[in-house]
């Protein structure tokens, strides 16, 4: 998007009839009618500044960062800070400097698969910290607002199917995951551990500001509907669990991305971090082998850059 120079070049047009012209030849994902708003309410300086924005950020990869398990802390190309089922402090995993939550920066989305700790343990505290709502089976933050986990407006309540907007330009949808969920809290008054329902576990289709999409598919196991939901909402990259034991082991999971998904990246996570979780990325890799798909592995901390931006 040039902004005023391109401008200058249709001299028998004003200044705002250009910008409305350019903003209608923008991509799909920029807010076309709330620029235009903008516009016609006489602020068109700010309404370039918001595409000039819009348009740098383009050239700015997403970050995907591997913190064990399946932890992940995703930088949108417009900076949007995403974490998924944040297992830090006791993950062995996790790198040392992540297992204080402030290293995480500010958050912007915050996303729980199920009620399982290794994947629940620490967002209720990172919930607080950054006074961000924890988005996850409405179940499940149903329970924990009645235990006075989190308060009503840290845990919204959404369920398959479910599109939210937890933050500008940032869509997460809800999809099957098959799984168990129990929610599990100690209470304090008799210092037990006590099993509440978590609701059904979901998998995430994550939509960055410029359409790319990312499959988070928490833990499941393997399913004939994976083909649906990548028909569906088309995946670019799908982050996958590989360990195996309670998820798909390697062949499980090479099977679901050579057959039923066959979407362009696919990075292994879930492996590793308990000893019955046994599959491997190596595994998983000489499974892929010949398939046309691109697998990254991480290592934990390690961080992909990915570029994201779709062609119209």
């Amino acid at each position: 998007m040039p902004g005023r120079r391109a401008c200058e070049r249709f001299q028998k047009m004003s200044a705002s009839a250009c910008f409305a012209r350019q903003v209608q030849n923008l991509p799909t994902p920029i807010h076309k009618e709330t620029l235009l708003n903008t516009m016609h309410k006489g602020l068109l300086g700010a309404a370039l500044a918001l595409v000039t924005a819009w348009a740098q950020a383009q050239s700015v990869p997403a970050r995907l960062q591997w913190l064990g398990q399946s932890a992940f802390r995703i930088t949108s190309p417009a900076g949007k800070v995403i974490v998924t089922d944040p297992w830090l402090k006791a993950n062995p995993l996790t790198p040392p400097e992540f297992k204080h939550l402030e290293a995480l920066g500010k958050v912007d989305v915050l996303l729980v698969s199920h009620g399982h700790t290794d994947h629940v343990a620490d967002a209720p505290e990172l919930s607080r910290l950054n006074n961000v709502p924890l988005y996850g089976p409405g179940d499940m933050n149903a329970n924990m607002v009645a235990l006075g986990i989190l308060p009503p407006q840290l845990a919204p309540r959404f369920n398959k199917s479910g599109t939210v907007e937890p933050a500008p330009g940032i869509k997460v949808t809800a999809v099957r995951a098959e799984h168990s969920s129990p929610l599990v809290w100690r209470n304090a008054a008799t210092g037990k551990d006590e099993s509440h329902a978590g609701g059904e576990p979901l998998g995430f289709i994550i939509e960055l500001e410029d359409g790319f999409r990312i499959w988070h598919m928490g833990d499941t196991g393997l399913f004939g509907d994976m083909r649906f939901i990548a028909d569906y909402y088309k995946p670019d990259l799908v982050l996958m669990p590989i360990g195996g034991n309670f998820t798909m082991g390697p062949q499980e999971a090479a099977y679901a991305a050579r057959e039923l998904i066959r979407v362009p990246q696919v990075v292994p996570m879930h492996y590793g971090a308990n000893p019955l979780a046994k599959g491997t990325p190596e595994q998983f890799l000489a499974l892929m082998k010949d398939s046309g798909i691109q697998v990254h592995v991480l290592k934990p901390g390690a961080t992909l850059s990915i570029t994201t931006r779709r062609q119209p």
